[in-house]
């Protein structure tokens, strides 16, 4: 019994990790998607923007689809149960992402129509943003589920005010990510109007990540003796503090590591507050889907830890390669 639950902690880890580094990544380009009326003053400075996601975008979705297929392979009752009841959200959510990819390449290829792709990318990525945010504040705020591990609420039951306020955090965080990339990856006039979106998001995501972490302890009491929620305050006031200073000097290339840190910090606290559960119920806490009662077998659980050991490496290897073949200025002599 002791093996398996070292087991379920080890797979909760890593699907956080996994989902984390998902959020850092294309929060970026979801970030930068949704800024691009505001920092895009013409053309040639949208195509830019663009194009410094061009090349990455797709592969940081790698990061989802694993934590995915992690989610399913090692708590199916779970993934079941998030699928199902939030069908429709969940729905929202993949025509977002699928109208966020194909408007990039319409509004390349489609110039008759390129206004339309543009705000198709922009509301996209500002609804994929939000209501990733909502359906994390509402698995850890908790929804009502019945004795059988099936959700017992409605689409409106989703949009309650403490998961809301997940949503609006997450995009202020997402808006910022994007922006500290437009300032490392662009220059000129485009990242002078990058800095100062990025010193307007700084107080906003301040503000919002009071709201946040308030929040949190006033509903879940019990977060105020749990070390990891006070580590997570203070990696995300580190970053937001010296995102700050970095935006005094001129610094381009650092913002974006402390928005990250700030965002780590955001996601910390969630996970902080979750664990063991992975789905609480609201209506009796007896009936919340923990790692202990919706993992799959101890076998499966090996198996997989050791083709994790195997393939993380990979996709850790892929991501650095990718970032690295394509780093420095962003460039517009692409199909982007």
């Amino acid at each position: 019994m002791e093996n398996i639950q070292n087991f379920q902690i080890l797979w909760f880890v890593l699907i956080f990790i996994l989902f984390t580094v998902y959020a850092l990544l294309d929060g970026f380009d979801l970030g930068i998607a949704i800024l691009l009326p505001f920092l895009g003053g013409t053309k040639e400075e949208k195509d830019t923007l663009i194009a410094s996601i061009g090349p990455v975008w797709d592969g940081n979705e790698v990061w989802l689809i694993t934590g995915g297929g992690a989610l399913f392979a090692a708590f199916p009752h779970a993934y079941a149960t998030a699928f199902s009841g939030f069908y429709l959200a969940m729905m929202l959510v993949l025509l977002a992402l699928i109208f966020r990819a194909v408007s990039m390449e319409f509004r390349a290829n489609d110039p008759a129509r390129a206004g339309l792709w543009e705000k198709a990318l922009i509301g996209g990525s500002a609804l994929a943003a939000l209501l990733f945010g909502v359906a994390l504040g509402n698995v850890i705020y908790g929804v009502p589920l019945t004795g059988q591990m099936e959700y017992a609420g409605s689409f409106f039951t989703l949009l309650r005010p403490v998961p809301l306020l997940f949503g609006l955090t997450g995009l202020a965080a997402v808006c910022l990510q994007g922006a500290c990339w437009a300032v490392m990856k662009t220059e000129g006039a485009l990242q002078e109007r990058s800095f100062k979106a990025v010193k307007k998001l700084l107080w906003i995501n301040a503000i919002t990540a009071v709201i946040y972490f308030l929040v949190l302890v006033v509903t879940f009491p019990r977060l105020s003796s749990n070390i990891l929620f006070y580590v997570a305050v203070w990696l995300t006031y580190a970053g937001l503090i010296a995102l700050y200073y970095s935006l005094g000097r001129k610094n381009d290339t650092a913002p974006f590591a402390e928005s990250s840190l700030s965002f780590i910090g955001l996601f910390l606290a969630a996970g902080a507050l979750q664990f063991p559960n992975l789905i609480t119920a609201s209506n009796n806490p007896q009936f919340s889907l923990t790692i202990y009662n919706s993992s799959t077998g101890l076998y499966t659980l090996q198996v997989m830890a050791v083709i994790a050991l195997i393939g993380m490496p990979v996709v850790i290897g892929y991501t650095v390669f990718v970032y690295r073949l394509f780093k420095g200025k962003a460039r517009t002599d692409n199909h982007y």
